[in-house]
């Protein structure tokens, strides 16, 4: 007889933290554009600095990657975390099917924040407030999803080190953010343009 496994609580309570939060930060980047549409030549109201800024973000071609401004992606994205954290609180198990479909719109999201990463600080050369925000919550929560798709689908040995580093999440986003700091401090000198 095989143990069923058990419901995961705590992942289904960050996806609907992240999700709020990331699907907060999409809002707040739309009005930001709208803003900018209406008034142009305007600063955003997350613009503090020629470092610490929205606008350059949002204006560039790299804010419109698909067309179409990069928040839409966030607005209507942010909502299948939600709906799944909230699903599995009440008590829905998934399909394996459905962990790779999700955990594919995952990395899809994770690879494109990592882009985005990238081109806000090598090509850009600016912090985009409301951006980074998005980047602290999708980081985790793609290794969240990763880990707990291994859990569902993975045989026995997977399971176990995928339920053991799962422990070591947190530390895995911090040293995700730690690079982050680590590349725009050399690329940007983030703490002498700062004060």
């Amino acid at each position: 007889m095989t143990e069923s496994p058990r419901r995961p609580v705590v992942l289904a309570v960050w996806l609907v933290i992240a999700g709020v939060i990331g699907w907060w930060a999409a809002f707040s980047l739309t009005i930001e554009r709208f803003h900018s549409l209406q008034n142009p030549g305007t600063d955003a109201s997350c613009d503090f600095s020629l470092l610490v800024q929205c606008s350059a973000n949002l204006e560039s071609a790299q804010g419109s990657a698909f067309g179409f401004p990069n928040p839409i992606l966030g607005l209507t994205g942010w909502v299948a975390p939600i709906v799944v954290g909230m699903a599995l609180l009440a008590g829905a198990r998934f399909a394996t099917w459905f962990w790779l479909l999700f955990l594919a719109g995952m990395t899809f999201a994770f690879g494109f924040v990592v882009w985005l990463i990238g081109q806000s600080i090598f090509v850009l050369g600016t912090l985009c407030p409301w951006c980074m925000v998005t980047w602290v919550v999708t980081i985790p929560s793609f290794y969240a999803v990763l880990l707990h798709t291994i859990r569902v689908v993975g045989g026995s040995g997977a399971r176990r080190v995928a339920g053991t580093l799962m422990g070591w999440l947190p530390l895995f986003a911090i040293v995700s953010y730690a690079v982050i700091a680590v590349l725009a401090e050399l690329r940007l000198h983030v703490l002498d343009n700062l004060f």
